[in-house]
C-alpha cells in the first residue's frame, strides 16, 4: 500500500482514573476500513488512555510496515494534540513517558504526521470502540 492514511483514535476511563481503554480506526483516505482497534488497557486516566490510542495505532502501522505517504491523527483531546503538537509542555512524567514513546514510534515509520483536534462527533467510530471494549465482561 503506497497511501495516505486517516486515522481517528479515543482513549477513554470510567472513573478517572478509572477502567480505561482505547479505540483506533484506521482508514485509507479514500475512507477504505484498514483496521479497528478496541482493547482495555486497565486503569488509567482519560489523557493517559488518549496517548495509548495514539500508541497503538502507530505500533500497529510500524509492525504492518507498510509504504505510507502522510497520516492525519483525529483526536477529541485538545490536551493531547496540543501536547503532541509541541503547543503545550508535557508536565506529568507518566504522560511524558508516553510521549517519548510516540517519538519513538514517529521515527520509526519515517512519515509526516499530523495532528488534529476533532469535536467528540466527529470521533464517533474510536469512541464507539472504546465503550465496546469496556462493555466486555472481563
Amino acid at each position: 500500500m503506497n497511501s495516505n492514511l486517516v486515522i481517528h483514535t479515543d482513549g477513554g476511563a470510567r472513573g478517572n482514573p478509572g477502567p480505561a481503554a482505547v479505540g483506533v480506526v484506521i482508514r485509507s483516505d479514500s475512507g477504505t476500513l484498514i483496521n479497528q482497534i478496541a482493547k482495555k488497557i486497565g486503569s488509567s486516566t482519560n489523557n493517559h488512555a488518549e496517548y495509548q490510542a495514539v500508541i497503538e495505532a502507530l505500533e500497529w502501522l510500524v509492525s504492518q510496515k507498510l509504504i505510507i505517504n502522510k497520516i492525519q491523527f483525529f483526536l477529541d483531546s485538545v490536551l493531547v494534540v496540543n501536547q503532541l503538537n509541541g503547543k503545550f509542555k508535557v508536565k506529568d512524567s507518566n504522560l511524558r513517558n508516553q510521549l517519548i514513546q510516540v517519538r519513538q514510534l514517529e521515527g520509526a515509520l519515517k512519515t509526516p504526521i499530523s495532528y488534529t483536534a476533532v469535536p467528540r462527533e466527529q470521533n464517533a467510530a474510536a469512541d464507539r470502540l472504546v465503550n465496546q471494549a469496556l462493555d466486555v465482561i472481563a
